[in-house]
């Protein structure tokens, strides 16, 4: 990681050459060490990086200031991702990866998404749990994504974090932006299960490594 964007990745640079690279992104007051608890059940041939996020929330980390409804400056949204793409254009730099994919948790989805939609075409695939899509206008404008890529969005019926609102704009632009397979899980609330860890294992194999 840089000094700017501190992280964990799951294996040293030295064995990274010709793996494939998803890029983890925790959630709002959390950080890196909630993804870095989930590198184990990753598939072999992947390299997990998980930077952490420059917001302080109490001792804990976000991306971007969030408040209960949701809404943010749609500034601050676009600045965080493209920080994390300066990472990434820096990790990218080191080595050669076969792909790179993406995968985020509640803020870190919206991370993810963002991402996604900044630099659409670029990523193998992308899966999202218990997160949402933000509404950001000034990208709106360039959409639907002139590539449809394959996107696992994952969540709990329990959760309510997500408000509905959040949901149903989520729903939509996945839909009309990506290729979606949507997977819910009884009473679940905002939490990554194993069984969401196992259906992401299912579509990095699908996606990522048969793909070659």
């Amino acid at each position: 990681m840089t000094s700017t964007m501190p992280g964990a990745f799951s294996r040293p640079e030295n064995e990274r050459a010709g793996t494939h690279l998803l890029v983890m992104l925790h959630g709002y007051g959390t950080g890196e060490e909630r993804m870095e608890s989930l590198f184990a059940t990753l598939p072999a041939g992947v390299t997990a990086a998980a930077p952490r996020g420059s917001l302080d929330v109490g001792g804990d980390v976000g991306w971007y200031l969030l408040d209960p409804g949701l809404r943010t400056d749609q500034g601050q949204v676009i600045t965080a991702a493209s920080g994390v793409l300066a990472w990434l254009d820096g990790v990218l730099a080191t080595g050669p990866f076969a792909s790179v994919s993406l995968f985020g948790f509640s803020q870190g989805m919206a991370m993810a998404t963002m991402l996604l939609r900044l630099r659409p075409g670029r990523f193998r695939c992308v899966i999202g749990i218990g997160g949402f899509v933000p509404e950001v206008d000034l990208l709106a404008v360039t959409e639907p994504l002139p590539t449809r890529t394959p996107y696992l969005w994952q969540r709990g019926t329990g959760d309510r974090v997500i408000h509905p609102g959040a949901l149903r704009y989520t729903q939509e632009w996945l839909e009309e932006n990506t290729a979606l397979t949507r997977r819910e899980f009884d009473g679940v609330r905002h939490v990554i299960t194993p069984a969401m860890m196992i259906e992401t294992d299912l579509f990095l194999r699908e996606h990522v490594l048969d793909a070659g």
